[in-house]
Order: structure tokens, then C-alpha cells, then sequence
């Protein structure tokens, strides 16, 4: 066997209607298609992928430490992106790659999951981290 790149997150949360919206407005993600499954539930596209999935749940998750420390995305568009963030209020932390010219800018969602979103190229290398 030979793994691909990963499929999907899926994610638990309490705050659907509320995860849904910050997905689609910060990360520019898109509801799609999902399986009429008997639970509640949201389904987020990047382009053809339906990349991270959400299920409803009454409570949130309890624990401290989590065993996903987080999950990333690839991206281009750096400064749209960080302006995004900034007119939405989200914090952000930049840090950089050692030796691999990846700048990452790590947010959290609604719930309190840290996605970082990576950028790599030319249009990293005006940003002072």
C-alpha cells in the first residue's frame, strides 16, 4: 500500500452554525455536498475536496490536551489572506519553515483548533516574522 495525501479532518463541535460561517469567511471554504447521514452535520469544499467535516454535537469536547495538536492548508494569496484576518479581527502568528521556505500563519477556529496555513514563494519573503 501506498498512502495519498490526506483526505479530510473531521471535527466535533457544538458551535455548527458558528463553525460553518468562519470556515466559509476566513478560510474561504465552501458547504457542499454531504451524505444524508442521521446526525447533524457540514460538509467544507476547497475547490473539489471536501476537505474538512463537521459533526454536530450537543456538548463540546472535554480535554486539555489535545491529540491533534493541529491540521494545515497549502495556499497562495498570503496578503489577501492576511488582510482577510485582519478586517475579521482573527489573531495570527507567522513563523517560518527552518530550511524549507514555508511561512506559516497559524490561526484558530471558533473552537479553539489550530489550522496553520502554509505559504511558500516570492510572496512570503516581504513578511518579517
Amino acid at each position: 500500500m501506498q498512502l495519498g495525501p490526506l483526505d479530510h479532518v473531521n471535527i466535533r463541535t457544538a458551535n455548527l452554525k458558528n463553525m460553518v460561517a468562519w470556515y466559509q469567511d476566513i478560510l474561504g471554504m465552501t458547504l457542499g455536498k454531504r451524505p444524508p447521514f442521521r446526525f447533524p452535520g457540514a460538509w467544507l469544499y476547497t475547490g473539489e475536496q471536501a476537505a474538512v467535516h463537521l459533526i454536530g454535537v450537543d456538548k463540546p469536547a472535554a480535554g486539555e490536551d489535545p491529540k491533534l495538536e493541529h491540521f494545515a492548508f497549502s495556499a497562495a494569496g498570503l496578503t489577501s489572506f492576511v488582510q482577510v484576518l485582519e478586517d475579521k479581527g482573527v489573531d495570527y502568528r507567522l513563523d517560518r519553515v527552518p530550511e524549507f521556505g514555508i511561512l506559516q500563519v497559524n490561526i484558530f477556529d471558533p473552537d479553539g483548533n489550530h489550522i496553520h496555513v502554509d505559504f511558500i514563494g516570492p510572496e512570503t519573503e516581504e513578511q518579517i516574522v
